[in-house]
């Protein structure tokens, strides 16, 4: 009786149904003192909550440093997480992590910034030829008589910057737009260093009649950027000094409705991060995801900055 009741037992532990497998997956932004990827690691963590089964790991480096992103990847690599997003800060160290993760076999999709020579499955993020194309567009929309223009990037290593700084020259060519040499400036995603540079561009070239920053950074530092941007604040009104920015976080949509920019081309790093966890998800199930799932782009201005805000 005991030997039918423990066979028992085991037969309808067998046909219990299994627990749901849960999944670890780690965001790797390339600087955590970047208020762009908060936003990316509220999408990550919003959308892990609806999943259920699923833990969004958010870790980088607090600085830009391509050598300590690196490092942090190896870091989950051997935490064995069962899936990594990397907004790549260098392509070339990155290209060795992806492959390093990818052996282990741990899928690796990119987010934000692309390595796509790497082991990566897949990229989520911006068009980023198109999004310089927009920035250039809209200073040429707003002043189409020229002048001289400076741009402001983040690291020089980072593939989607310099596809932003080359779809601002592709539109301006033939323009009566100038770009100055020495441009663009890299700022390394120091937020301070970003506005000292915009201030130093201004101080070396007074007839400097635009600066494009290809990334939001100046403005992160929103009252280091109020500062400079008053200066100039007749000249950003009557079209003598104009200022394009990549990227609308609230703390720029509020700079702009207060007239201390002139418009605003942003990215959607909230979806980036909602995407991130489907992404790898999918991957997870052994189900195939597009290779390049673009997220689109906003364009503001005065005219629309107050239904952006709300």
């Amino acid at each position: 009786m005991r030997k039918m009741l423990l066979a028992a037992v085991a037969l309808a532990a067998l046909t219990l149904p299994a627990t749901a497998q849960t999944y670890r997956f780690a965001v790797v932004p390339k600087a955590m003192n970047n208020p762009f990827f908060d936003l990316a690691r509220d999408g990550c963590v919003k959308r892990a909550k609806e999943l259920g089964n699923v833990e969004c790991i958010y870790k980088g480096p607090v600085e830009h440093e391509p050598a300590s992103q690196a490092q942090i990847i190896q870091d989950l690599i051997a935490q064995k997480v069962d899936g990594l997003a990397i907004s790549v800060s260098d392509v070339a160290a990155a290209t060795r992590s992806i492959k390093a993760a990818v052996d282990a076999g741990i899928p690796v999709i990119t987010f934000d910034a692309d390595a796509p020579g790497s082991a990566r499955t897949a990229y989520i993020g911006t068009n980023n030829k198109d999004f310089g194309r927009a920035l250039g567009e809209m200073l040429l929309q707003m002043r189409p008589e020229g002048g001289k223009f400076a741009m402001i990037s983040g690291g020089p290593a980072a593939k989607n910057l310099a596809e932003r700084v080359e779809g601002v020259r592709e539109v301006l060519k033939g323009s009566k737009w100038e770009e100055i040499s020495g441009s663009p400036l890299f700022c390394n995603d120091d937020i301070a260093l970003a506005v000292q540079q915009m201030q130093d561009l201004k101080t070396a070239n007074p007839d400097l009649a635009a600066i494009v920053p290809v990334g939001g950074w100046p403005m992160f530092a929103p009252e280091g950027f109020r500062s400079f941007a008053s200066k100039y604040k007749k000249d950003l009104e009557s079209g003598k000094f104009t200022l394009v920015v990549a990227d609308t976080l609230k703390v720029q949509l509020e700079l702009l409705k207060d007239g201390f920019a002139n418009g605003l081309v942003g990215q959607r790093p909230f979806e980036m991060g909602e995407k991130s966890m489907d992404a790898l998800l999918a991957l997870k199930k052994g189900e195939k995801v597009e290779e390049l799932i673009f997220t689109g782009l906003d364009r503001v201005t005065p005219a629309n900055v107050g239904e952006m805000l709300k």
